[in-house]
């Protein structure tokens, strides 16, 4: 699996997730290795990729950043595969309009902490975004619920 930076900042509120992102401080967020979900599984597996949404909300103009991973799912199309290709559009996030770019990174441990990818990302379809949003919103609430059962049986 690939390490990878797993956090959420909604307006600036989490500035160790928020760019300009300076890693040497955000040991706290960089998962070793990095566990996402597979589309048809139950569970968490290691990674292959690591990946970043960045962008602002229609509504308010909020900005939003996330950072995480993926794994492809195995299946035949780029459009259901979050990690096959970055790109830019508007996407539906929190039942929320989002404007920004959703990135993926293979090529080292915790490559997911640049402010942009090289190159500008491939511009496509809301479709894809919103399933690459719902997908990472998966992870998180899997992840999430996984951490307060474990903070749960300690108690």
């Amino acid at each position: 699996g690939i390490d990878c930076f797993k956090c959420v900042s909604m307006n600036g509120a989490n500035k160790a997730c928020d760019d300009p992102f300076h890693n040497n401080y955000s040991t706290a967020i960089l998962e070793s290795p990095c566990m996402g979900g597979r589309k048809g599984r139950d569970g968490l597996f290691p990674a292959t990729s690591c990946i970043k949404i960045a962008g602002y909300y229609d509504d308010t103009g909020e900005t939003i950043t996330v950072r995480g991973c993926a794994l492809d799912s195995g299946t035949l199309t780029t459009d259901t595969e979050i990690i096959r290709m970055s790109h830019c559009g508007r996407f539906f996030y929190d039942d929320r309009y989002v404007h920004g770019c959703l990135q993926s990174c293979n090529d080292a441990d915790a490559c997911n902490h640049s402010p942009r990818a090289a190159g500008y990302p491939q511009r496509v379809g809301a479709l894809q975004l919103a399933t690459a949003a719902a997908s990472l919103a998966l992870g998180y609430y899997i992840l999430l619920n996984r951490r307060q059962h474990l903070v749960g049986v300690g108690s």
